[in-house]
């Protein structure tokens, strides 16, 4: 990869591509150049966000050490900060003289561009999500010197499908809903968005109607937030098969995966796609009940602070196996309770109008999670990674393992969530 421009986009949270950028500049210091693009904020520049949320961040550190008064020269010269959107046609690089230089220059592009925030508007999503792979591979097109294109995805496009899945690329348009394949026309998604935001105008909702309609239209879901509301004492069960097999992974090995991808494949001149499933669930395997219980392990030794700063204690973890036992759990246990707390409040000119309110809420809260984690708590389905096995090997055989590790058998999963996992999250996600 010597004398590579390498472009790349970061939304929202950029901890992933701080990781990767770190490991490129680290593992590669003969890059030429690597273009980064970046939404400036209403408060922050794309300079700003860049040495702010990159650079100045812990993974920098050896680097920085490394390198010592010469960092600036020798490594912050290579990152190239360009402000645009990807959402936008020509990812919103509104510098044509940038533009012209990135198309002359770049010859691996990777675009790993998603919202990951927790109920996202569908609208937001879509125009993230999905038209901003379209914007990247359109830019892409343009590039005359491009090797490459490299993009990132959840494995969960594959939707609800049981069994092995095979790693290999769906058509145009091509989704999963369950075992049958169904089509998605990005035409027709763009129309539904534009059609119920022109409704919300009509009927003069308010922005909070606009964003809690668009948000019921699209969703994100992720593990972290059950082990928070866990440790909160908000979660007093979890939802799930037992048996489910949970595909994890960590980030850092996404990465080590990527990297090696572009190793093995710039100079590549046969034409084609290749898809890696960079996950567990065929190697090393995780039940949702083991961690259900290493949750509840760590938490127990480790317990969260209320807001008076007193440790919350964790209860034994109930597990209910169907969604049908969670609402008949909800129907016993909860709204009883709170049909007689709404008589009282309103018997009482609403004195407990915020213990009401607040029991209401925890309730709705619970059947959303609930709902929302449905497809992963319950999924049946193990992702083959021949492909990435493949590419494992001929890692291996170069001696590059010991800088691009991605095998997931040699992680030992306690180990890993106690030590690294949890206490990673509570550090830097919950600070």
């Amino acid at each position: 990869m010597e004398d590579t421009q390498i472009f790349e986009y970061f939304e929202g949270k950029t901890i992933f591509i701080t990781v990767f950028a770190e490991k490129i500049l680290r593992v590669q210091p003969n890059i030429k150049k690597l273009f980064l693009l970046i939404r400036a904020t209403t408060k922050t520049t794309g300079e700003q966000r860049l040495q702010e949320e990159v650079v100045d961040t812990e993974l920098f550190r050896v680097l920085r050490e490394e390198y010592g008064a010469n960092f600036g020269s020798a490594v912050l010269s290579k990152i190239i900060p360009v402000s645009g959107d990807v959402s936008l046609e020509n990812l919103g690089i509104a510098d044509p003289e940038m533009r012209e230089s990135m198309w002359q220059e770049i010859d691996i592009v990777v675009n790993s561009a998603a919202t990951t925030k927790f109920d996202e508007r569908y609208d937001v999503a879509f125009r993230i999500n999905a038209l901003g792979a379209l914007h990247v591979r359109d830019f892409a097109s343009k590039c005359s010197k491009l090797e490459m294109l490299l993009h990132v995805s959840t494995a969960f496009v594959h939707g609800t499908r049981v069994g092995l899945i095979p790693e290999k690329p769906f058509s145009m348009g091509e989704t999963l809903d369950g075992s049958k394949i169904a089509y998605l026309d990005i035409n027709t998604e763009k129309k539904i968005i534009e059609e119920k935001l022109s409704r919300l105008q009509t009927q003069n909702a308010t922005e909070k109607e606009i964003a809690r309609a668009m948000r019921d239209l699209g969703i994100e879901r992720t593990l972290d937030s059950i082990f928070v509301a866990y440790g909160q004492g908000k979660l007093k069960f979890f939802v799930g098969d037992p048996d489910s097999t949970l595909d994890m992974i960590p980030g850092d090995m996404v990465v080590n995966c990527m990297v090696a991808a572009i190793a093995s494949h710039s100079n590549d001149h046969q034409q084609g796609l290749w898809v890696y499933h960079v996950g567990s669930s065929r190697r090393n395997p995780l039940k949702f009940e083991e961690l259900k219980w290493v949750m509840h392990r760590y938490l127990t030794k480790n317990p969260m602070l209320d807001s008076r700063g007193k440790p919350v204690r964790v209860g034994q973890p109930t597990t209910l196996s169907t969604m049908a036992s969670f609402h008949n759990y909800i129907a016993t246990h909860y709204l009883p309770l709170l049909k007689i707390l709404k008589v009282i409040n309103m018997m009482l000119c609403n004195h407990f109008e915020s213990l009401y309110t607040n029991m209401r809420r925890r309730i709705n809260s619970a059947m959303r999670l609930a709902e929302l984690y449905k497809p992963y708590v319950f999924f049946q389905g193990i992702f083959d990674d021949v492909n990435t096995e493949n590419l494992r090997r001929t890692i291996r055989e170069s001696n590059k393992n010991v800088v691009l590790n991605f095998d997931p058998k040699c992680i030992q999963w306690e180990e890993y969530f106690e030590n690294t996992h949890f206490q990673g999250l509570i550090k830097y996600v919950l600070k």
